[in-house]
This record gives structure tokens, sequence and C-alpha cells, in this order.
């Protein structure tokens, strides 16, 4: 079997250029392609190999908004970005705290906080962490 190469992240949006400007402003993407759907189109925005897709979302969401790191059940529960000071983030990007920051003890230099992106989806940003291996 062959290794699988990332490709992209789709993420619905309630206000795309909003959207776009949080990730791209904070998070070192930018737009790679746009493709016009008709009255509509989709972004790709690119920050190294990741990639990111927005669309339009057509509705709101049926679910509770997202607390603290994320949901708990199966499913998404949250994105996160390495920064070189979560303090420093924190101050830059005027968004919704959800948890944090927190000093991960049983990570040695791991610090990390969560916050809301414009769509309502948890963001984690941290600091720190090194694999194992």
């Amino acid at each position: 079997m062959d290794t699988p190469i990332y490709a992209h992240m789709g993420l619905n949006c309630k206000d795309m250029e909003a959207t776009e400007a949080f990730y791209c402003t904070h998070f070192g993407f930018h737009r790679a392609r746009a493709i016009p759907l008709g009255d509509d189109q989709i972004i790709f925005l690119k920050s190294g190999e990741i990639y990111l897709e927005l669309f339009k979302a057509k509705g709101d969401s049926p679910e509770t908004p997202y607390t603290n790191d994320g949901p708990q059940y199966a499913g998404f529960r949250h994105i996160s970005f390495t920064v070189e000071d979560v303090d420093a983030t924190l101050k830059a990007i005027s968004a919704e705290l959800t948890l944090g920051p927190l000093v991960l003890d049983d990570i040695t230099g791991w610090k990390a906080a969560w916050i809301k992106d414009p769509d309502g989806r948890i963001i984690e940003i941290c600091q720190g962490y090194k694999d194992d291996m």
C-alpha cells in the first residue's frame, strides 16, 4: 500500500473572507487558488504542505458551540498550530480563549492554549512540543 499524502482539510465558513484573513494573518497561510462555482467559490489556502479548502456554509451548525479544547465525542476535535510564543500569539489574535494557556507538565516544555476561529472551530496554539522519536 502506498503511503498516504496529505491533501487538504475542508472547512465550511459563515464568512469566507473573515476565515481566510484569520488563517492568513495568524498562521502563515496564503491564497493558493480560488475556483469559481457559479455564485460561490472554493478557496484553497496553503502553508508549507498544508492546505485548507474553504467553502461557503449553507446554514448554521446543529451542534452546540465548542468549548475548552473541543468536543469529546467521535469526530473533529481541534486543529493545532505550533508557534514560537503562545502568550505573544494570544495577544496578537483577538479571538475567544476557550482554555489555557496551560503548561502541560507531562510533556516537558509544552505550553498550549485553545481559541475559536471565526466559525467557532477550536484552534490549539502550542509551543515546545517535540516527538519522542
